[in-house]
């Protein structure tokens, strides 16, 4: 990769900001659909919906190369 330098740079870093500003604004809109779907779905219950959770994060691991290998390298 070359060094950037002046306007160049500025492009760079303002596209990577808004890169990151958008995956976060989506983050948290899928973070308040799940808390509404929680409240409305399972009247608040959290021990259902954090092993409902867990079990579907360990199922979307496992589908794809049938590992989880992903979870070693935590």
């Amino acid at each position: 990769m070359q060094k950037k330098t002046g306007p160049e740079l500025l492009r760079y870093i303002a596209r990577n900001v808004t890169i990151v500003i958008g995956l976060v604004l989506i983050w948290r809109g899928i973070w308040h659909i799940l808390d509404a779907a929680d409240v409305y779905i399972f009247a608040g219950n959290p021990f259902i919906t954090t092993v409902g959770g867990i079990l579907i994060g360990l199922a979307l691991l496992y589908f794809p190369d049938h590992d989880l290998k992903e979870i070693e390298k935590l």
